[in-house]
């Protein structure tokens, strides 16, 4: 099962419009008074939204990661002394 097939609506989310839909999931999962088959379905749509996120954070971890790399190449000295020669 993939969450964001079954959600095809949540695929095109950024971040932080996933991420405040799924506090709202949780909120009203949280608060009860639902019925078995509407809890799941707020649940199944709250997994979707999870993979909109971790998806979204995975791409921001390999930006961080290349930005990173790109420092620490240019920071590594030429010669064991620093100095470039």
């Amino acid at each position: 099962m993939d969450p964001e097939t079954d959600h095809p609506d949540v695929a095109g989310f950024g971040y932080e419009r996933a991420r405040d839909e799924l506090a709202e999931v949780v909120k009203r999962l949280e608060a009860g008074g639902l019925s078995l088959e509407d809890s799941l379905a707020l649940w199944e749509r709250g997994e979707a939204l999870v993979a909109v996120c971790e998806r979204h954070l995975a791409g921001a971890r390999q930006r961080v990661d290349r930005a990173l790399a790109s420092v620490e190449q240019r920071e590594e000295p030429d010669s064991p002394d620093g100095t470039g020669q």
